[in-house]
C-alpha cells in the first residue's frame, strides 16, 4: 500500500464526523459533501507527515471551508432568513438509513437548524464546534481569527438565541407519530376543526419553495389549518417518515417527492412545521 492509499484510508475514518460537522455548519447536505471533498483535496496536496492530529487538522480545515461558504452565502443570498429551511435528512420511519447515522448522532432538529441560519457565520461556527462537538475555544479561536475569550462570547450569544428560539419537542417518538398521523388524516379529510385542535396556539409554518416557488411564513391555527387542507388536495400521497430523527412527513405527486415536512410536536400539538418544497433541492436529497 503506497502513501496515498494509506492517507485515503485514514481520511475515510474521519469522513462521517467531518460530514456531520459540515452539515450542522451549513444546513446543506450537498455543500457539506463538497466541503469534505475539498478537505480531502487539501490533505492530499499537503505534507501529511507534519500533521500530528489528523482528526483535529481535518476538522479545522472543514470548519474554515464552511466559514467561507457561510460568509459568501450571507453576501449573495436574497432569500429572507425567516423562510429558509435547511436540507432535511429523511429516512424510513421503521428503519433508519445507516449512511445517515453519523450525521444524525445527537440529532439536530430542522427547527434548530432554522435558528442557526439566523446567526452570523462566526456565531454559528463558535456555537456548533463548542456546544455540539465539544471543541475548546482555544482551538476555535484561530479559525475565526479571534481570541478564546471573544470566541466564548460569540458562542454564548448564539446559545442564548438558540435556546430562546428553538422549541422543546416531544421526546417520545410514538407520541410524535400519533400527532403527525392525526394531522395528516384531518388534512386529507378536510376536517378544519380537528386540525385546529391539533395545532398549538403559537403554531408557525415555514415553507421554502426556493427560486421557482414562493416561500411563505404562516402563523396561527386557523391559517395553518386552512393551508394544510389546500395542500392535502394537491399531494396525491402523504406519509409519515423520519426527518432528522423526528417524525415528519413526505408528500408525493405523480411519483415524485413534492415536499418534506419537519414537525415539531410539543404538549400533544403541532408547534412548528418546516417544509422544504424547493424542487431543485428535493431532487438532490
Amino acid at each position: 500500500m503506497d502513501h496515498t492509499d494509506d492517507l485515503a484510508l485514514r481520511f475515510e475514518e474521519h469522513r462521517s464526523h467531518l460530514r456531520a460537522v459540515a452539515y450542522r455548519l451549513l444546513g446543506s447536505l450537498a455543500e457539506a459533501d463538497d466541503a469534505v471533498q475539498e478537505a480531502w483535496l487539501r490533505l492530499s496536496r499537503s505534507d501529511s507527515t507534519q500533521v500530528t492530529n489528523l482528526g483535529g487538522w481535518l476538522t479545522t480545515v472543514v470548519s474554515r471551508i464552511c466559514l467561507n461558504l457561510l460568509r459568501d452565502r450571507r453576501h449573495r443570498d436574497e432569500q429572507p432568513l425567516d423562510t429558509r429551511v435547511p436540507d432535511p435528512i429523511v429516512s424510513e420511519i421503521d428503519g433508519g438509513d445507516p449512511e445517515h447515522e453519523a450525521v444524525l448522532a445527537d440529532s439536530v432538529s430542522v427547527a434548530m437548524l432554522v435558528v442557526l441560519e439566523t446567526l452570523t457565520p462566526a456565531e454559528r461556527l463558535a456555537f456548533v464546534l463548542h456546544d455540539l462537538f465539544a471543541m475548546p475555544f482555544d482551538e476555535i479561536g484561530p479559525i475565526l481569527d479571534r481570541t478564546p475569550t471573544t470566541t466564548r462570547q460569540l458562542a454564548s450569544r448564539a446559545r442564548r438565541r438558540v435556546r430562546g428560539a428553538t422549541p422543546t419537542p416531544e421526546p417520545d417518538q410514538a407520541r410524535q407519530r400519533a400527532v403527525v398521523e392525526a394531522f395528516l388524516a384531518a388534512a386529507r379529510g378536510g376536517d378544519l376543526a380537528a386540525l385546529v385542535d391539533l395545532l398549538h396556539p403559537d403554531v408557525v409554518v415555514r415553507s421554502d419553495g426556493g427560486t421557482l416557488r414562493p416561500s411563505t411564513l404562516v402563523r396561527g391555527p386557523q391559517a395553518v389549518a386552512q393551508g394544510a387542507i389546500v395542500f392535502a388536495r394537491i399531494a396525491e400521497l402523504t406519509r409519515p417518515t423520519l426527518v432528522n430523527g423526528a417524525v415528519g412527513a413526505v408528500a408525493l405527486s405523480d411519483g415524485r417527492v413534492v415536499a418534506v415536512a419537519a414537525f415539531t410536536v410539543a404538549d400533544g400539538r403541532v408547534l412548528e412545521l418546516n417544509i422544504l418544497s424547493d424542487p431543485d433541492r428535493l431532487s438532490l436529497l
